[in-house]
């Protein structure tokens, strides 16, 4: 078995978007097996544990990863991610990774893949909601299928949006009112929110949002009314409905399971795909394993291992 601390060095999100796009390939075919999450919860966050396997890149492990949101004041990642693969054919231990910036490129890529083909646009302006890691991860990946032409951020702390700014030379970036960032073609929420920050009369037509950070129960960032008048594609029906961006309407009987347009995987393969150009689509990520397996077995590739006997 070998240990790798920093596998993520040699990443590019052009090969990340590749891989993360054919899985979800993968998924909308249904050939993968991936339960859901399971969540134990703490009082300051949770940690989940996330087993997938790909048969198409024979691979198979499991995700275990917090989500602490005041570790930022701790000078601590809110995420932090630790993968296990295993050999599917005899069950050996084959690798444990450091993924935490896994997580974030993975995460990215999935935004990507949700903006490839439900966006309308090729050059795009693009609202961002948070100033964390993970929203610096969605535009840059985002950069690599659109043609960025202009970001506005917004975040609680002003400071944080001018830093996360000034990352984006070549962007036209620069820090917004929470109304003006909404005013995009891409709308990126990327935020721990537990009610909505988004308000409905500021979104306009043909606007696509990726919903990033409602991945748990309670957590909300879209003003259910955008909901209600989008397109709502999802990366997993059984995530999104128990922990997705659609999660806290659906339990307040705003929102059903049934309104869910499809999944992301639908899309990629054709099965479902944006109907019309003025119309609002959403993508609701939740994080899934398979990406984790995805993102793996390009990490394995290449990178500096320590060697851990096993058994």
């Amino acid at each position: 078995m070998r240990y790798c601390a920093q596998p993520e060095r040699r990443l590019g999100y052009r090969e990340v978007n590749r891989a993360i796009e054919a899985i979800f390939r993968e998924h909308g075919e249904g050939r993968v097996q991936m339960p859901p999450k399971v969540y134990i919860t703490f009082p300051k966050g949770d940690f989940r544990t996330m087993p997938a396997y790909l048969p198409a890149l024979d691979i198979a492990g499991v995700k275990i990863v917090n989500v602490h949101p005041e570790n930022r004041e701790h000078g601590l990642p809110t995420v932090m991610a630790l993968m296990i693969l295993i050999d599917p054919e005899s069950g050996v231990p084959r690798a444990v990774l450091n993924a935490t910036s896994l997580t974030d490129m993975r995460t990215g890529a999935a935004g990507a893949v949700a903006a490839k083909y439900l966006s309308p646009k090729r050059e795009v302006s693009v609202g961002v909601i948070g100033s964390g890691r993970q929203a610096e991860a969605q535009v840059r990946a985002l950069a690599d299928v659109r043609r960025i032409t202009g970001i506005r951020i917004w975040s609680r702390e002003e400071k944080n949006a001018g830093a996360m700014a000034s990352r984006f030379p070549d962007y036209d970036a620069g820090v917004a009112g929470l109304e003006r960032a909404c005013d995009a073609d891409v709308v990126i929420t990327t935020t721990p929110s537990r009610e909505p920050l988004v308000e409905d009369e500021w979104i306009h037509e043909g606007t696509h949002i990726n919903a990033i950070g409602a991945d748990a129960p309670g957590k909300e960032e879209l003003d259910p009314r955008i909901l209600l008048r989008a397109r709502v594609f999802v990366d997993d029906m059984v995530q999104a409905v128990h922990s997705g961006e659609v999660n806290v309407p659906i339990s307040r009987g705003l929102f059903s399971p049934d309104q869910i347009a499809g999944t992301l995987g639908e899309v990629v393969i054709g099965k479902k795909r944006r109907e019309r150009p003025e119309e609002i689509t959403v993508f609701d990520s939740t994080g899934l394993a398979i990406q984790d397996l995805a993102i793996a077995r390009l990490a394995l590739e290449g990178a500096e291992w320590i060697e851990l006997p096993f058994p």
